[in-house]
C-alpha cells in the first residue's frame, strides 16, 4: 500500500493523523539532521500500522517534508 505523508518536525509529541485513505500527517520530535527525522517517521508509521519497520520503505522525499512510503502488511 502506498501512502503520502506530510511531516511536521520538532513537535512535543509524536503522532500520526489519517487525513484520508492514502494521506497522513506525521508529527515527530526529532530534528531534520542525519536522517533522524526519517527514522522517527518510519518508527511512528510502523507502530501506527502494526508492522515491522523492515516492511516500510521510503519511496521518495528523503529530504522533503512531503514523503511517499510503501507499506507491506
Amino acid at each position: 500500500m502506498k501512502i503520502f505523508v506530510s511531516v511536521k518536525l520538532k513537535t512535543r509529541q509524536e503522532k500520526v493523523e489519517k487525513l484520508d485513505e492514502t494521506h497522513y500527517k506525521v508529527s515527530v520530535t526529532e530534528p531534520p539532521a542525519d536522517g533522524k527525522a526519517n527514522k522517527a517517521v518510519l518508527g511512528a508509521l510502523a507502530e501506527y500500522f502494526g508492522v515491522a519497520k523492515i516492511n516500510i520503505t521510503l519511496v521518495s522525499g528523503a529530504g522533503s517534508r512531503e514523503k511517499v512510503f510503501d507499506i507491506e502488511k
